[in-house]
């Protein structure tokens, strides 16, 4: 398996990407099983890859994710900003509490 590159993951959907995540983690999980029993070669570094292009992917997800929820808070934000307002007495304070004269 090839190591998989950002330019593709970005083309990918987000159902692409669970979708090849799912195929990878199972990959992941014969090859183990294959190490295990003694019958994969351990110099081709099939597992090393795979275990790469999982994080690879997941890096991805998680970056969408974050992207998204930064658009989402700016967006709420932005339609929702009011005046600050003052301390109860309608004064300013001092940052012990006391009063300005």
């Amino acid at each position: 398996m090839k190591h998989l590159k950002t330019s593709e993951l970005k083309a990918l959907s987000d159902e692409d990407l669970t979708k090849r995540l799912n195929e990878l983690r199972t990959e992941l999980s014969r090859l183990r099983s294959a190490a295990a029993r003694g019958t994969l070669k351990k110099e081709l570094g099939e597992i090393k890859t795979v275990r790469r292009n999982v994080a690879c992917i997941l890096t991805s997800m998680n970056s969408r994710k974050r992207q998204q929820r930064t658009l989402d808070s700016k967006t709420v934000t932005s339609s929702s900003t009011s005046p600050k307002s003052k301390d109860d007495a309608g004064e300013a304070t001092t940052e012990n509490g006391g009063s300005k004269v």
